[in-house]
């Protein structure tokens, strides 16, 4: 599962609040649907945090968001080991900060053998940068295949294939966010800005996708049956 969280800045500000009180709204309630997506099974759950178009925000408003990052990882790296979670970070990593770097780096340290649910926040990250990178990578005497280009992706910390994708805050895109990771996800859009996007909705989003027929592009089984005569057509 992954999650775009849109709506922190226009949260505040239709409240005559600063940006950063949106923001810190916003992590309040990845915490709380941390949790419920580990009571609810969701095995990987893959945050945008920060956007690498986003270091053209204003500097102060920069400053605040790496500084939530690095509270964050400070304060849930001990709860996730607990629960025998796993956290890691993709994207550069290079124009972070010394000190935020060494907190990623505890992060995954401490929760490196965890097999519950895998917490990943994208950070500095461009799907299209990704990709380029793994594109640099192919060897040019062997014709790639969709296999082992994913592979070369998850060097990256990316490959993890969705299934079903959220965004808040009413946009209708993925804003260069596992483009290839999100081939055949499914999409799911709500208005609800994010501080204000409950357990209950997210709840309400899991009970949307388990509601839908995914197919890859294969015929439903209905149709199937009715192109074969019914089940009298099927072969054992």
């Amino acid at each position: 599962m992954a999650l775009i969280p849109d709506g922190n800045g226009r949260w505040a500000q239709v409240r005559g609040r600063p940006r950063s009180d949106g923001h810190r709204a916003g992590a309040e309630v990845v915490g709380r649907l941390v949790e419920a997506a580990a009571r609810l099974g969701v095995q990987t759950l893959t945050l945008y945090a920060f956007a690498s178009y986003n270091w053209g925000r204003p500097p102060d408003e920069v400053e605040r968001l790496m500084h939530l990052f690095l509270t964050f990882l400070r304060a849930h790296t001990a709860t996730v080991a607990e629960h025998g979670g796993r956290l890691t970070v993709l994207g550069r990593r290079d124009r972070l900060s010394p000190e935020l770097r060494r907190a990623v780096e505890t992060a995954e340290a401490a929760t490196a053998r965890g097999a519950s649910l895998h917490l990943r926040l994208a950070i500095d990250y461009s799907s299209q940068e990704a990709i380029l990178a793994a594109a640099a990578r192919l060897d040019p005497r062997r014709p790639p295949t969709r296999a082992g280009f994913a592979r070369l992706l998850a060097d990256t910390r990316g490959a993890a294939a969705v299934d079903f994708l959220v965004r808040t805050g009413g946009e209708r895109r993925l804003s260069d966010f596992l483009l290839w990771e999100c081939a055949y996800a499914e999409l799911y859009f709500t208005p609800t800005l994010w501080p204000d996007f409950t357990v209950a909705e997210f709840e309400a989003a899991l009970a949307d996708f388990h509601r839908r027929e995914r197919r890859f592009g294969r015929l439903a089984p209905a149709t199937v049956l009715a192109r074969e005569g019914g089940t009298d057509g099927l072969r054992p």
